[in-house]
């Protein structure tokens, strides 16, 4: 079954149209998209490694994705963490830290980002990682994010020093 996603406007409004993943966006059109930052109390962030057959296969990253058609982002959120590193966020730990739009490199609508704080501690082996997506998780200090940044294997996220200093 195809994945559908809500049309929005560039404010973030819903149109009442969908859209099915895959295929192209009218310039314009936006989707719903989160990306999940989840923080510890020592200080560090919980990352995920992408999964051989991927996209940039074996690039490490906060989890993230694509709501689905209904989805609001808390919703997305929450689903996206649980689908891919088996972790239950409690939402009230959850705070939005940016919302942002990105357009797609084929030129086919954007992107509209919301970016998630958690704040939750939780053991590597309280995970479940789903094959399809991630082949390893790590705590990491902002340091070593930087470290990994370096080393090509990390997304140089523009409000990296950002979250850094909330964290």
């Amino acid at each position: 079954m195809a994945e559908l996603w809500d049309i929005r406007d560039a404010n973030g409004v819903k149109t009442g149209r969908l859209h099915e993943r895959g295929k192209p966006m009218r310039p314009g059109e936006y989707h719903l998209s989160i990306t999940v930052w989840i923080a510890n109390s020592h200080g560090e962030l919980l990352i995920s490694q992408r999964a051989p057959g991927k996209n940039r296969a074996g690039t490490w990253e906060p989890t993230g994705g694509a709501a689905l058609a209904g989805e609001e982002a808390m919703d997305a959120a929450l689903r996206e963490v649980r689908e891919e590193l088996g972790l239950i966020l409690d939402s009230e730990r959850g705070m939005i830290f940016r919302v942002y739009k990105w357009p797609h490199s084929d030129g086919s609508g954007a992107a509209y980002i919301t970016v998630w704080l958690f704040r939750q501690d939780s053991e590597l082996s309280d995970l479940t990682l789903q094959p399809e997506e991630t082949c390893d998780a790590a705590w990491v200090t902002p340091a070593r994010i930087r470290e990994l940044i370096a080393e090509g294997k990390f997304i140089d996220y523009t409000y990296l020093n950002e979250l850094f200093e909330t964290i």
